[in-house]
């Protein structure tokens, strides 16, 4: 019994659209010597996943029920279909739940026969689903399963969506929900588990996803066909990698990386499994990983948004630097224009680094100096900064005047305005409201300052052994970090060394490290307490920013719920 997985980018409400990928994959897997029995979809792959709040327009579950029931008539009709979508729950007001299950149509035969509903329901980090979805309120495993028989062989399927899959305390150590769906039907005597999932990516995640697959595979003994999403939606990046585990805990089969892919293998009895299909490489370095999900989030981004084109400005520093690269390789080098906006403060290496990268990338240029509208600001401002020294004030006026240029360019010609500001300066607040952080889409808002070196230089590296390429310009890795809004700035005069910023952001952000414990790890108190009031006092502007890409398990976005007018007592950061 051969079962593929259709690793699928859906976009989310396009219920149409999203039909017509799950049956070109339908027909795909149904070619050939080695047609299937059973295809694997994503979690809530009719409808896209998340479809927050479009969950609570009770018109758009209706119109994802008919489209299902269509779907189930247009597939052929000896291929069994998992779908993932979104179903009524019946007895939501007699009983006090919620309105919907998160579920898994099997379509077969022109029908649906069966649904299943998620047991678990995540609602750390980026997930809500109590918002929306009633767990599965079925205490008899047998609702989790259905048999499928081929060629006179039976299999017995057990069903499991997502977060079902994450609490086997012996890999944890630790129970998170009170049932263990994995345990329960393996005890029920199934051949073989699948899950269907929308897995949102972090670096390093799939070699985790992988350990945990493969020690519940190896335990249970029974093979696990794995179905994650792919692709970019909002601020969320999925990476697809779905897999197939054998009863020993080996991965037989491994769809792409960040990228549209079907693998299959085959269920025999008595032989557990059969791979049919190949193991997909892994990138073996974390800079290649996060490149290629960074590239993915701008192009779907874009493209599901309804852009074809992006702009953003070109100092010549490191970050947008990063961030045109990104964009030229997700949308093509000529729909990307990159724009220069020099002031009297701004180096004439600046100018030349800039240049020199946009000639790299094959990238168009702009340039619009922007003193004559310095001097408009100042003349303007005389009477009512009479008597006042130049100041911070001044200096956001040209971020503000450069952001202004931008967005007027984005609304002339339809274009994504995308801005550059990196995790390390989102944090602190070293940004400006209203003019570096204008823009549709955060490209780096994710990532450190330290990684965007790394990165810089990871695009450097030697590509087959003998000719290195220069993408990024030497100057740019080599030159000390500035803003350039006054003269002979650096980005140290009012930041400690990045080095050192990255990792009490760290140990802050993702380690939920007080100040007393970061202190012990060497850090200078008077450092870790400024640094702790700037992450504090810049809440207000991280609410007012671009969506961000969300490349690790902290982000300032979807997942990142703090207040902003609030008092933190020095209780909080002290152990």
């Amino acid at each position: 019994m051969n079962i593929a997985i259709a690793q699928l980018n859906p976009t989310v409400g396009d219920l149409s659209g999203n039909a017509d990928r799950i049956l070109a994959a339908a027909h795909q897997v149904t070619q050939g010597d080695t047609a299937s029995a059973l295809l694997l979809t994503p979690e809530l792959s009719i409808c896209g996943y998340p479809p927050r709040d479009l969950l609570l327009d009770p018109s758009f579950i209706d119109a994802m029920e008919a489209t299902v029931h269509d779907l189930a008539r247009r597939l052929p009709p000896k291929l069994a279909v998992l779908v993932g979508m979104a179903v009524r729950n019946p007895d939501a007001d007699r009983e006090g739940g919620k309105a919907l299950f998160n579920s898994i149509a099997l379509l077969h035969q022109g029908e649906i026969v069966s649904l299943f509903h998620k047991r678990l329901l995540p609602t750390y980090d980026v997930f809500d689903e109590n918002r929306y979805f009633e767990p599965n309120p079925k205490l008899d495993i047998s609702h989790n399963c259905f048999t499928l028989e081929v060629a006179g062989q039976t299999q017995t399927i057990g069903v499991t969506i997502c977060e079902d899959l994450w609490n086997d305390e012996a890999f944890w150590g630790k129970r998170n929900y009170r049932v263990n769906p994995i345990a329960d039907l393996a005890a029920a005597g199934v051949d073989a588990i699948v899950n269907l999932s929308a897995s949102p990516y972090t670096l390093r995640k799939q070699k985790l996803r992988e350990a945990m697959l493969c020690d519940v595979a190896q335990r249970y003994r029974l093979p696990i066909f794995y179905a994650n999403q792919v692709g970019g939606n909002d601020d969320l990046i999925f990476d697809g990698n779905s897999v197939v585990v054998d009863g020993t805990g080996t991965i037989v089969a491994r769809a792409a990386h960040c990228q549209t892919d079907i693998i299959d293998a085959a269920l025999t009895s008595p032989s557990p499994i059969t791979p049919t299909g190949a193991i997909a490489p892994y990138p073996d370095d974390d800079n290649a990983e996060i490149w290629a999900a960074l590239v993915l989030g701008v192009r779907d981004y874009a493209r599901k948004c309804g852009f074809s084109r992006a702009v953003l400005g070109l100092s010549g520093g490191i970050d947008s630097t990063l961030v045109a690269a990104i964009a030229a390789e997700a949308l093509g080098a000529e729909n990307v224009l990159g724009v220069l906006m020099s002031s009297p403060y701004t180096s004439q290496a600046s100018v030349d680094d800039a240049i020199a990268l946009a000639e790299n990338l094959g990238i168009p240029t702009q340039n619009l100096p922007i003193l004559p509208m310095m001097d408009g600001f100042d003349q303007s401002l005389a009477p009512l900064f009479a008597g006042t020294e130049p100041g911070i004030a001044e200096e956001n006026l040209q971020s503000r005047i450069r952001g202004t240029l931008l967005m007027a360019i984005a609304n002339k010609f339809g274009y994504l305005l995308l801005s550059t500001g990196n995790k390390s300066e989102v944090a602190v607040g070293y940004c400006t409201l209203y003019g570096d952080m204008n823009g549709g889409l955060a490209v780096i808002a994710d990532v450190p300052k330290t990684r965007v070196y790394a990165l810089c230089q990871w695009l450097n590296r030697d590509q087959d052994g003998t000719h290195p390429r220069e993408i990024v310009p030497r100057n740019v890795l080599e030159k000390p970090p500035s803003a350039e809004l006054r003269p002979d700035q650096r980005d140290s005069d009012s930041l400690p060394d990045y080095d050192t910023l990255d990792d009490i952001l760290d140990r802050l952000v993702h380690g939920h490290q007080s100040a007393d414990q970061i202190i012990a790890a060497g850090h200078d108190r008077a450092t870790v307490e400024r640094i702790i009031t700037l992450v504090t006092r810049a809440e207000f502007k991280r609410r007012q920013a671009a969506p961000g890409l969300k490349i690790t398990d902290r982000a300032f976005g979807t997942g990142w719920r703090m207040p902003i007018a609030a008092r933190r007592s020095a209780s909080v950061f002290s152990s």
